[in-house]
């Protein structure tokens, strides 16, 4: 089914492809940036030429950075596509040459992770570049080939499984679950191992999995340096590494410099589901786990996440909590207008903190439940 999801991005890119720029195209292993890289080829009326960075000939054709040298091999190439371009050394460099030297010439370059694509491209590249990051597969592109039955039958799937393009077209439970355990062990932590030399690669993974039980709580850097027996810094700098290569994103506290409001705190969130359960081993059914709550609210701001970064939403994300323990899952500020979002899998009553209503009178008060949850991630 996912090779016949067309992705929110696709029309975005195909209006680039004549721009004489580098277009980036960043994000998680397996999530389809090659097939995507693939659909924009075809479409393309013009000479291409497509690279893969982990090919030895592609880092000496790149790597060998002249003129002349280019020009042999591009031709009349006018759309050039690099596969894992972060694995050409100084990438950067060349491709400011290419764009530089040859005027009707575009780059896509795909990554799988932020700090070794965009860094190493970076310097040379202002001005030359667009940068695009792409996801698991959003509901906004699901929606597109489901019906709505079709999308409520299939939300346990996605709160279990995620939606990494390999997994939603997979028929099995098994099978899905056998994935995203190979996704975790080999292919989870690759980038920053290769590009950081990291030592402690089971703490890494300990450090997700005290994450994954935190989802949707204030997280305390000194109490998961505590727990891991490794220094603060250390933790700081994981966690970073980790929204690079896009497993985790960090949710900050909203303040209007009300002393009662927390905004030191973050909260922490996986970009996926299927990998959150992956690493603490639950695939068990939402009637048979007390973390349902927590699913719920990964997979809802997760969903929101996708769809206001696809629809070039303004929206800054937050949560709210004051020191007298008022809170709030999710805090939207659009120039200056606040929307707050509470997410609830069970559709009981919800009362709305006072503190919150107080501050700010003008603000839209909404409970995400199953049943209305599709406005909210469409």
């Amino acid at each position: 089914m996912s090779s016949l999801v067309k992705r929110t991005l696709q029309p975005i890119l195909e209006a680039q492809l004549r721009s004489n720029k580098v277009v980036l195209l960043t994000g998680a292993r397996r999530v389809g940036k090659t097939v995507l890289m693939n659909q924009l080829a075809a479409s393309f009326n013009g000479p291409t030429l497509s690279l893969n960075g982990d090919d030895l000939t592609t880092a000496e054709l790149l790597t060998d950075r002249r003129v002349a040298s280019y020009r042999r091999w591009l031709g009349d190439t006018q759309l050039l596509l690099i596969d894992e371009a972060q694995m050409v050394p100084e990438v950067g460099r060349s491709l400011k040459l290419l764009i530089d030297s040859f005027p009707n010439l575009t780059v896509f370059a795909t990554g799988s992770s932020a700090f070794d694509l965009t860094n190493r491209t970076g310097e040379p590249l202002v001005g030359r570049q667009l940068t695009y990051n792409l996801y698991p597969l959003a509901q906004l592109e699901l929606s597109d080939t489901e019906s709505y039955l079709q999308t409520r039958e299939r939300l346990i799937d996605r709160l279990l499984f995620g939606s990494y393009p390999d997994v939603v077209q997979m028929e099995t439970s098994n099978d899905r679950i056998d994935y995203l355990k190979s996704m975790v062990s080999s292919y989870l932590l690759k980038d920053i191992l290769l590009f950081e030399q990291v030592r402690n690669a089971h703490k890494m993974l300990q450090l997700l999995q005290l994450i994954a039980h935190q989802v949707g709580n204030e997280v305390s850097n000194d109490e998961l340096s505590r727990q891991l027996q490794i220094d603060r810094n250390t933790v700081v700098r994981y966690l970073d590494l980790f929204t690079k290569v896009f497993i985790l994103f960090r949710l900050g506290g909203y303040s209007n410099n009300l002393r009662k409001e927390v905004t030191k705190s973050s909260k922490w969130y996986f970009f996926d589901n299927g990998i959150r359960n992956a690493l603490i081993n639950n695939f068990s059914l939402p009637t048979q786990r007390n973390d349902i709550g927590a699913l719920w609210e990964n997979y809802l701001v997760t969903e929101r996440l996708k769809r206001n970064a696809y629809l070039r939403s303004q929206a800054n994300p937050y949560f709210w909590r004051t020191y007298d323990q008022q809170e709030l899952d999710w805090i939207e500020e659009t120039n200056g207008q606040l929307a707050a979002f509470e997410m609830k899998w069970h559709t009981n009553r919800v009362r709305f903190p006072k503190g919150f209503q107080t501050a700010y009178p003008t603000a839209s008060l909404s409970v995400i439940n199953p049943d209305n949850y599709l406005d909210f991630v469409t």
